[in-house]
């Protein structure tokens, strides 16, 4: 890491807005701040610039504390929600009891409120999937009445929101049994509906992640069977609900499990996970409109980073955008919070789909368009690095360096673009002789059809000779 924040709250502010672009920064409490118990399988989300940390697993024991980061003071504090007294004369909410202990749960944003969804918890009273609802300006939470189609228990899940809508893929349910179905709650109504979706998507598993973008399509990445953790992509069409597997671009992602991600505006980051055998040091980003995937930053080995079950959100500072990952296991819990700044990524001409017919189209491109567009980002890159670097870059033969290297990317380029121009002339001329053959086929028809007509006369007056 190298870095750390300052001890602060007006200090760390400042020391954000300076961080670098693309590195990950430790981000240390004001002195006299308690840290939570470290950590992992939890939940996380920033509410009105606070870290809410919800539960989770230490030492095979289920917590069911509500921890609160605060970026404005950089201190730790115990949100004790008190249970919601509506509820309490309500069968099997009888006393004002604790929040329940929870691991493998999801956590999302609604309202101002956070929506607690599925995990295991010690405290349900029936097989199917709980919500609660976590009420942070009166400090209160109620269990969440659902109706309709209510899906089993689960952890491992992932829990998407698309308007008011909440999407849960997959999972593992209390016998150990991999999932892959599909459920949407509909938050005004409370009503869990199983959708079915055609044939093709992901293959049961549970410690994935999933994120929307355009709020028309939902994305599915990693995760793990119990015996294989996956590195594939899947993509499905909110409208159509048609899977596809979309072919992507740029750095080989290796498979992992018990990652986390979030998506800043068309780009999805993913931190941490692991494999079985180590955790991924690296952090990703795929552009969901073009499907490129880059690799923003490594880790150590033995890095906090490079761990399983962490949580990964997102949050504006000073006008810009901050990553903040808290959490997780890597043979030991942790509980730091890192922040960093990504570098904004603006990418040309999106591929994304926008129906089954241009998904299949765009998961097609040529190779020709791929390096094309390698070269265009690389080049992009270059050009529009972050103001700190260039001010630190130095002119001379490193400027020189810089320069040839753009005029061999744009050469290399308009060569390329030459290529993909005669694969088109082709393209041209092999629809004009399909379009020959068509003719002929329909020439062909006709004359076929003819000769049926007088083999049929002939047959005819064959009948009528022999009468």
């Amino acid at each position: 890491m190298g870095q750390e924040g300052a001890t602060n709250g007006g200090e760390e502010r400042a020391g954000l807005a300076d961080a670098p672009y693309d590195r990950w920064v430790l981000l240390r409490p004001a002195e006299g701040s308690s840290r939570p118990a470290a950590r992992y399988k939890h939940a996380a989300e920033v509410v009105q610039d606070k870290l809410y940390v919800v539960g989770g697993s230490r030492n095979g024991r289920s917590l069911s504390d509500v921890q609160v980061f605060d970026f404005k003071t950089s201190k730790w504090s115990v949100l004790n929600p008190s249970q919601d007294s509506s509820q309490l004369n309500i069968e099997n909410n009888a006393g004002n009891q604790p929040f329940p202990p929870l691991v493998g749960h999801s956590l999302v944003k609604w309202k101002n409120n956070l929506l607690v969804v599925a995990g295991n918890s010690r405290a349900a009273s029936s097989n199917k999937v709980s919500v609660w609802l976590i009420d942070v300006e009166t400090n209160s939470w109620s269990a969440v009445d659902t109706h309709g189609n209510v899906p089993i228990a689960r952890v491992g899940q992932s829990v998407s929101l698309v308007g008011s809508r909440l999407i849960m893929f997959g999972g593992e349910d209390n016998k150990r049994r991999l999932l892959s179905d599909l459920h949407v709650l509909d938050l005004e109504t409370m009503m869990w509906e199983e959708v079915t979706t055609e044939k093709g998507g992901p293959a049961p598993r549970y410690d994935h992640s999933a994120a929307v973008y355009a709020d028309n399509y939902l994305l599915i990445f990693g995760g793990s069977s119990h015996s294989t953790c996956f590195s594939d992509l899947y993509l499905l069409d909110l409208q159509s609900l048609e899977w596809s597997q979309p072919d992507t671009q740029g750095a080989n992602i290796t498979p992992r499990s018990g990652h986390a991600g979030t998506m800043i505006d068309e780009n999805w980051y993913i931190v941490g996970g692991g494999d079985n055998a180590s955790g991924s040091t690296d952090t990703i980003v795929m552009n969901a409109a073009k499907f490129v995937w880059s690799v923003v930053t490594s880790v150590t080995v033995r890095d906090p980073l490079a761990c399983e079950g962490l949580t990964l959100c997102s949050t504006t500072v000073d006008g810009e955008k901050v990553l903040i990952a808290f959490g997780g296991y890597n043979g030991k819990y942790n509980n730091e919070v890192f922040v960093m700044k990504p570098k904004p990524r603006n990418f040309v001409q999106p591929r994304l789909l926008q129906s089954p017919a241009a998904a299949a189209a765009a998961a097609s491109v040529t190779a020709a368009y791929a390096v094309i567009t390698a070269a265009d980002e690389k080049t992009k890159d270059i050009v529009a690095t972050d103001d700190l670097d260039v001010k630190r870059a130095e002119p001379g033969s490193s400027s020189k360096q810089i320069v040839a290297e753009i005029d061999a990317l744009n050469g290399e380029k308009v060569e390329l673009e030459s290529r993909l121009t005669e694969v088109r002339a082709e393209n041209t001329k092999l629809k004009d002789k399909l379009n020959m053959v068509k003719l002929s086929y329909g020439e062909l028809t006709k004359e076929l059809r003819s000769v049926e007509n007088q083999l049929a006369a002939e047959g005819s007056r064959c009948q009528k000779l022999e009468v």
